[in-house]
């Protein structure tokens, strides 16, 4: 069964540990700033938490606090937002993120997919060759 995982590269996390020093001098000015330590854990929470799964039968967006599964045959289509993730477009219209998902990934999410979703990297005139 072919699996495909796109995740938030793990060096973003070295962001986290950046926010965390550069809060301490504050944090600890004042009682009870400790609570500025939230930051930089929620946001390594986010990072190690957001990831899309992609297998032949479904695609998995797993978010913040849950996670959502389309099945293929939900999937209309895959729209390319701007300056973002992608997103899968089910047949009611409604739209679910497929977080760390870019446009670069689509020849990958194509294979994965089996085809269900076009590969734009692919013409006309390299298909002709292959034949």
């Amino acid at each position: 069964m072919n699996k495909l995982v796109f995740r938030i590269p793990a060096t973003a996390l070295l962001a986290a540990g950046l926010i965390a020093i550069c809060v301490t001098p504050v944090a600890w000015a004042i009682p009870g700033l400790q609570a500025l330590y939230v930051l930089p854990l929620g946001y390594a929470w986010w990072v190690v938490r957001n990831r899309t799964t992609v297998t032949e039968e479904a695609l998995v967006a797993r978010g913040l606090f849950g996670s959502t599964t389309v099945r293929w045959d939900e999937v209309k289509s895959i729209r390319l937002v701007r300056k973002g993730w992608l997103k899968a477009v089910k047949t009611d219209d409604t739209e679910v993120t497929l977080p760390a998902v870019r446009f670069m990934h689509l020849p990958a999410l194509s294979a994965v997919s089996g085809g269900r979703v076009p590969d734009p990297t692919v013409t006309e005139a390299s298909v002709e060759s292959e034949k």
